[in-house]
């Protein structure tokens, strides 16, 4: 039950804390595309365009991009309060790419640089989490124990039982059934940030990494024949199944560990497809955050594999 609550809250969060990418659009109510790239624009950027084909779009639907900073000259007090979503997290996030993008002449490389750092900071909140998926499959063995225990039996005392010494086993191995909540609770309200920072911002947008447009698609691209952008969807997707391999715990019964891969299946067709329609700069975002969950898990795994050994020589 409390699960179900902290996941409702999480929903409830999302739609109260997003904020709001808008489509450029034409008098005709039409969103208006890039000439060069066919991506969408976006009406509230944050500072000016550069490109002179983006440029004109914007004068030509009465954006006034002469009242916008410059991107190298952003500030996260630019624009004024826009609500708690955009002026806490959104503004901060694309004031500290942009910084880095100019440092390092790159804002491919800097969504990648600015992701590692920021998941550096939250190693001690996504490590516990981490650490309570390994947790779970140490559990497993005494956990099936109690399946069969209780199989068959439905009647409210042995089900009271059950939760108890469930309770104990948890309590045995250091286990918090919320703080798996944990990581999604970190990760969700991350990624939106950096989406719509990353959309907002011209300097992006407009910007290259390698022979990539980091405004663009996949879908748009691979629609004007550059399949090579089919490298970033397998990407997308290869990152996230190992991610989700990994941090999945072991302690579930038959009836659950189903009902969890179904779901984990559904989640993988969907970013899949999804990554089709995001822009380049939000994939890297993507590979970059699941790669280092990926080897955080994996150095979790290492250490806990070390302490189960040394445990046995005890």
């Amino acid at each position: 039950m409390k699960k179900k609550k902290i996941l409702l809250l999480l929903v409830i969060m999302c739609f109260l804390l997003t904020g709001c990418s808008k489509n450029l659009k034409d008098k005709d109510n039409k969103i208006v595309k890039n000439d060069v790239t066919g991506q969408n624009l976006v009406a509230n950027i944050l500072c000016q365009p550069t490109a002179k084909s983006t440029i004109e779009k914007y004068v030509e639907n009465k954006v006034e991009i002469k009242k916008l900073p410059e991107c190298k000259n952003y500030k996260v007090t630019h624009g004024g309060y826009e609500g708690i979503w955009t002026t806490i997290f959104v503004k901060p996030l694309a004031w500290f790419v942009l910084k880095i993008g100019y440092l390092v002449k790159n804002f491919g490389l800097a969504v990648i640089i600015a992701t590692l750092l920021i998941r550096l900071l939250l190693v001690p909140f996504t490590k516990k989490a981490a650490m309570q998926s390994e947790n779970m499959k140490l559990i497993k063995p005494e956990m099936d124990k109690l399946e069969k225990k209780y199989a068959g039996k439905n009647d409210n005392n042995s089900m009271v039982m059950k939760a108890q010494e469930m309770s104990l086993l948890y309590k045995k191995y250091n286990i918090s059934p919320a703080a798996g909540c944990l990581f999604s609770f970190i990760q969700l309200p991350l990624f939106l940030a950096f989406y719509e920072a990353l959309y907002r911002l011209p300097a992006v947008f407009e910007g290259k990494f390698l022979f990539y447009d980091l405004g663009v698609t996949p879908l748009i691209a691979i629609s004007a024949g550059k399949w090579y952008y089919l490298i970033l969807v397998v990407l997308v997707f290869a990152v996230t199944y190992f991610s989700f391999k990994l941090n999945v715990g072991a302690s579930m019964g038959p009836e659950q560990e189903k009902q969890m891969k179904t779901m984990r299946n559904i989640s993988l067709v969907m970013i899949g497809t999804a990554s089709l329609s995001v822009s380049t700069a939000i994939a890297l975002y993507w590979i970059t955050n699941s790669s280092f969950t990926i080897l955080q898990n994996l150095y979790v795994k290492y250490v806990k594999k070390g302490d189960k050994k040394n445990d046995r020589r005890k």
